[in-house]
């Protein structure tokens, strides 16, 4: 089964929505009446998102400001809205971020942060989630990986393993629950226009690098295929025809290849230039 229809009763919860992909899913699922639960750190663009979607569709709409890499907000965070409700009718693992640069350079907290938020966050919603859309036979999940998930990434290995977790995760927790009511779709955009690059160093991956601004995605675009597969069903879905074709690629040379040629791709700029 797919989202269920918009109700009074139902939220659809959403991580990190203060911006990007997240608030794009906010807007448009409150566009098609549904209530939504808007999570990040950032109270004051939650609440600036929760005024704008009350406004032009009178959905109804909370805001929870929680750190998702802390494990006891995130479980204050899932205990209170499962104990004082509404229902929950979808949950959209959105939050994550990821660190560039070589691994033994990059810094060991900001590493573990990375996979408390893209992997154990995740996972850890999607487990305290889904025991109420089982008992209710309804729900659907929507988790975002990455192109990132179907390679090798050099210079993003934790950012590309972690995303790898999600797509296979995603995948064999859909086949479990394909006869409960409960849908699990993953959806994997190619680099998007959002905040993600916020925590990058801009000169790493600037003018023609495969993260440069000029090859990144429409946070709305993506969204929007997010938001059909809740509502369509499917398994997983790649954003773009070139990440497709990419990925179709890797499938018929060796994986060797495939790394060499991604660890050109993703390099950063500075590292490139050292390596002269």
């Amino acid at each position: 089964m797919a989202l269920p229809p918009a109700s009074k009763e139902t939220t659809v919860l959403i991580t990190g929505a203060s911006s990007g992909i997240g608030a794009e899913l906010a807007r448009d699922l409150a566009a098609r009446g549904h209530g939504v639960t808007l999570v990040a750190r950032r109270t004051d663009r939650l609440e600036e998102l929760a005024r704008e979607l009350e406004g032009a569709y009178g959905t109804i709409t909370a805001v929870i400001p929680c750190d998702l890499a802390d494990p006891g907000a995130r479980a204050a965070l899932m205990d209170g809205l499962l104990a004082e409700g509404p229902a929950l009718a979808g949950l959209c693992n959105n939050a994550g971020f990821g660190v560039n640069g070589s691994l033994g350079e990059n810094d060991p907290d900001r590493e573990r942060q990375m996979v408390e938020l893209n992997v154990d966050a995740l996972h850890d919603l999607t487990v305290r989630g889904l025991p109420g859309m089982l008992e209710r036979g309804s729900g659907a999940i929507l988790n975002v990986a990455s192109t990132a998930a179907f390679q090798p990434t050099p210079y993003f290995a934790v950012y590309g393993a972690a995303k790898a977790f999600v797509l296979n995760f995603s995948e064999a927790l859909a086949m479990e629950l394909e006869d409960h009511g409960v849908s699990v779709c993953c959806l994997a955009p190619g680099p998007t226009d959002t905040a993600f690059f916020d925590t990058l160093d801009p000169r790493r991956v600037s003018g023609g690098h495969f993260f440069g601004k000029a090859g990144r995605a429409d946070p709305r675009e993506v969204a929007a295929a997010g938001v059909a597969l809740m509502l369509g069903g499917g398994l997983t879905r790649v954003v773009g025809l070139r990440n497709r074709l990419m990925i179709l690629g890797n499938r018929f040379v060796p994986r060797s290849m495939v790394a060499t040629v991604s660890k050109r791709m993703l390099r950063p700029l500075d590292v490139a230039k050292d390596a002269k």
